[in-house]
């Protein structure tokens, strides 16, 4: 009888490593996936050139 308690502890043992590594390897991908991310958000981009503002025919200072 004693040996099925141990069987069941080792079973048990497992099953709550298993549930753990999987979490960690799940907890590891969402912190890549998130330094990849905000990697690419911290590159320099090419801003586009848009029209000045001043230089536009819509507000144009008189002389």
């Amino acid at each position: 009888m004693w040996m099925l308690v141990a069987i069941a502890d080792v079973a048990l043992v497992v099953a709550t490593a298993s549930a753990l590594v999987v979490m960690m390897v799940l907890a590891g991908a969402m912190i890549v996936a998130g330094a990849i991310a905000g990697g690419l958000m911290l590159q320099r981009r090419a801003v586009p050139q848009r029209e000045s503002v001043l230089q536009g025919s819509v507000l144009r200072r008189r002389a």
